[in-house]
């Protein structure tokens, strides 16, 4: 078996691992984060495979733009959220 066969064995169980934990992980902040790891591992396999396309597309819409509109949808509700509270406090003062 040779090294690039290993690295790429390791690199499949990388995706599957960050596959699950994304799913599994109750912090979304953590789950985003792991997603971005899936992107970058899925980006690095389509180069490997000779699909520079899918890999410069998979790295700019998954890791790059999604992620990004992903961050500012969590900081919006993490805002919404801390006004819900910051209001629910003055209702009981």
């Amino acid at each position: 078996m040779s090294a690039m066969d290993i690295f790429t064995l390791m690199l499949l169980g990388l995706v599957l691992v960050s596959g699950i934990a994304a799913c599994l992980f109750h912090n979304l902040l953590v789950s985003l984060i792991i997603y971005m790891a899936y992107s970058v591992i899925m980006s690095i396999i389509w180069a490997m495979l000779e699909a520079p396309d899918l890999a410069i597309t998979e790295a700019a819409v998954g890791a790059g733009i999604s992620s990004v509109l992903m961050f500012v949808t969590l900081k919006k509700l993490r805002d919404i959220r801390k006004k819900a509270q910051d209001e629910k406090e003055k209702e009981q003062v």
